[in-house]
């Protein structure tokens, strides 16, 4: 399968000058093969007497065929709320500790990126999610997530008390620390953490990951994937919610979240031979002999 690609946006780690000489190489390599390369602008900021164009990363998502990000998966995450609304396919290359979205490597990176461009490649849809904050009839807050939502409490208030209904339904009352709402790609990141099972990618649910309930009872849940979280705010001092720890916002006593599946999705492109399965064993180290 080959896809129309001709306008390529490149994105680095942010503040990270070591970015540099890798995304150089990949801008030189990308225009000998006639492909036009635009750069994230604050990427450029680390470049020197570069001929390429800077945009910021709305206009890139306006006119870019694919974007390959350079960095971490926090990096990934940031660029695939932005990119994903416009349909861009994203390439990663891991230039950060895990790597479960970012899977190429620097020393693989030209050769995987040139067989990707003749068409040798696994395309994967990945489902995001829409947050919005009602306070009374009035929106007030709305944002993207690729891993999770997450309503918590800061380090010196009291714990968090909400109501959660799935689809009109009343599903239960809790005392927490707070809630985490994860996509499958998310349940690796801070849902695991706070125990919650692994998802596959591919899977169209959502879980929901309670933080540090106040009861033995309450354990994660895994919800169909166009279900309709809601959480209203029962009790609220100092409480926020936060998209993909980029986004945050302070909430208010009855604040009402509502939570969907995003109709669009995050397309990522893997080298052919790619496997999730074996990016768990990597990453989380079960190959490992006891």
């Amino acid at each position: 399968m080959k896809f129309s690609c001709k306008n390529v946006a490149l994105i680095g780690k942010h503040k990270s000058p070591e970015v540099a000489a890798p995304l150089l190489r990949l801008a030189e390599f990308l225009t000998a093969r006639g492909l036009h390369v635009v750069v994230d602008s604050l990427t450029a900021e680390h470049l020197k007497d570069h001929p390429y164009p800077a945009m910021n990363l709305e206009e890139m998502a306006a006119m870019a065929d694919l974007a390959i990000v350079i960095g971490g998966d926090g990096t990934m995450l940031n660029i695939a709320r932005t990119f994903s609304p416009h349909h861009v396919p994203l390439i990663g290359v891991n230039q950060g500790r895990l790597g479960f979205l970012t899977d190429l490597t620097l020393e693989n990176m030209l050769e995987s990126i040139a067989a990707m461009l003749d068409g040798k490649f696994i395309t994967e849809r990945r489902l995001l999610l829409s947050a919005r904050v009602l306070r009374g009839d009035v929106e007030v807050f709305s944002g993207l997530a690729f891993n999770e939502v997450v309503v918590h409490r800061s380090q010196i208030s009291s714990m968090v008390e909400f109501e959660v209904r799935i689809d009109g339904e009343y599903l239960y009352n809790q005392r927490a620390d707070g809630l985490i709402v994860s996509t499958p790609t998310g349940s690796t990141a801070y849902a695991m953490s706070a125990g919650g099972p692994i998802l596959h990618p591919g899977l169209d649910v959502l879980e929901l990951v309670p933080i540090c309930p106040h009861t033995l009872s309450n354990r994660p849940i895994v919800v169909n994937g166009s279900a309709v979280l809601e959480i209203l705010m029962h009790r609220c001092n100092d409480i926020r919610v936060r998209l993909d720890s980029h986004t945050s916002f302070d909430m208010q006593l009855h604040d009402k979240i509502i939570v969907t599946r995003h109709a669009d999705h995050a397309h990522l492109l893997h080298p052919v031979g790619h496997s999730y399965y074996h990016t768990l064993r990597e990453k989380l180290q079960w190959n490992q002999s006891l």
